[in-house]
């Protein structure tokens, strides 16, 4: 069997939405691909310290995380690369103009600097777990990394504003998060490290962030509960993430050559 290297998106594609856990014949198949030779990761949006709190505890240590940004190979973080500085500053100076709160992720880890309160009177707290940490002396300009830059602006009110797309950036309810976007080219540095043929990558999504790395030069597999966007760009659909879709594109494919079976 031809070694294949396997990179999977996680939310409602390895995991289900109803309980944020992963599809156990899902978590079963990642390691099954293990066992006949191939290589598996994730490649997520993730931060790198979110990504590994789902991945440590499925046995799984090879990430394209950050949204291509950051590595990891059998465990080790092989580079995790900051925001471009000069368009950083720019979109934090966009954002005062406008009057626009924001937090700033400064570090690997949940922690998220402000100047003021506006971020959180305009856009609420964040659902995921956060720590705010407020300091109005913040010296923006002396800031050496940023890793994420969160603003405080309604889809609605985007129209407003012509700098909004001058990064890649996703929404989340109120805000948008700036970070990169840029998962096939973390693929294709993880690629090159592994020293790899691209044809040989195959690619797991569902959602917008996973059109990205939806590419010709390789296999690309929507989830049946994917967007219709990215199912017309795939070159194979599965069945839904609940309905053993990983599995059985592997299974379909041939890259296994056996069924999950539930423990009774």
């Amino acid at each position: 069997m031809k070694k294949k290297y396997f990179f999977f998106d996680i939310d409602a594609t390895l995991t289900d939405d109803a309980t944020h856990k992963i599809v156990p014949s899902a978590e079963w198949t990642l390691h099954e691909l293990e066992r006949n030779g191939h290589f598996v990761s994730i490649a997520t949006g993730r931060a790198h310290y979110k990504t590994v709190s789902f991945t440590d505890p499925i046995g799984i240590f090879n990430l394209v995380c950050c949204g291509g940004a950051c590595l990891v190979k059998d465990g080790i973080t092989l580079e995790n690369i900051p925001l471009p500085r000069n368009a950083a500053l720019e979109l934090i100076r966009r954002a005062e103009e406008a009057g626009l709160g924001y937090v700033l992720m400064l570090d690997d880890s949940d922690k998220v600097y402000m100047k003021d309160f506006k971020f959180l009177e305009q856009a609420g707290r964040r659902t995921e777990l956060t720590t705010y940490i407020y300091d109005p002396a913040l010296d923006i300009a002396a800031i050496p990394e940023f890793f994420k830059i969160y603003i405080a602006v309604s889809k609605q009110e985007e129209p407003r504003f012509d700098w909004i797309n001058m990064h890649g950036h996703l929404r989340m309810g109120r805000y948008l998060n700036y970070q990169y976007d840029a998962k096939k080219d973390g693929i294709i540095r993880m690629m090159k490290l592994l020293n790899a043929p691209l044809e040989d990558v195959v690619v797991f999504g569902d959602a917008v962030n996973d059109l990205v790395m939806f590419d010709p030069m390789w296999t690309s597999i929507a989830m049946g509960n994917g967007m219709q966007e990215l199912k017309d760009k795939a070159d194979y659909v599965t069945a839904d993430n609940t309905d053993d879709g990983i599995m059985k594109a592997c299974l379909h494919f041939g890259w296994i050559d056996r069924e999950f079976v539930p423990e009774q």
